[in-house]
């Protein structure tokens, strides 16, 4: 007698199906994720909404315009875009929130209760996403 069939009539043999098994479960445990890994990729690269700030300026004591460029992904999209406007201590001075009509650039006004040194664009959001952009 060999070694080898000396353990395997101590021990047992594998059968032959679990190898093949074994493998075609990893296979598709590695397609599973690679597909979610796909698809996640996709879906937060391409939102519904999309913005940032073009520029800002100061016009007075109690208000700051802001030129912000919207890119939105289909014309039935109903988005609400956040801009914030800082004081020099960083305090929030003034807060607007608006629904876009259509994409593009679009200048708006921010009311504050005193003056302004900066606006930000917190972002826009669309039904269905929750972190603005």
């Amino acid at each position: 007698m060999t070694a080898q069939t000396d353990l395997a009539d101590r021990y047992g043999a594998p059968e032959p199906w679990r190898r093949a098994a074994l493998l075609a479960a990893c296979v598709v445990v590695a397609a599973a994720f690679l597909g979610w890994l796909g698809w996640t990729t996709w879906a937060h690269s391409t939102p519904d909404v999309d913005s940032e700030i073009v520029g800002y300026r100061v016009v007075d004591e109690h208000t700051a315009e802001a030129t912000v460029d919207i890119r939105l992904e289909n014309s039935q999209v109903v988005a609400t875009c956040t801009l914030r406007a800082y004081a020099e201590d960083h305090t929030v001075v003034g807060e607007l929130s608006f629904t876009p009509e259509s994409g593009g650039r679009s200048d708006r006004t921010v009311r504050t209760e005193r003056r302004a040194t900066s606006v930000e664009l917190l972002g826009c959001t669309a039904p269905g996403q929750t972190r603005p952009r």
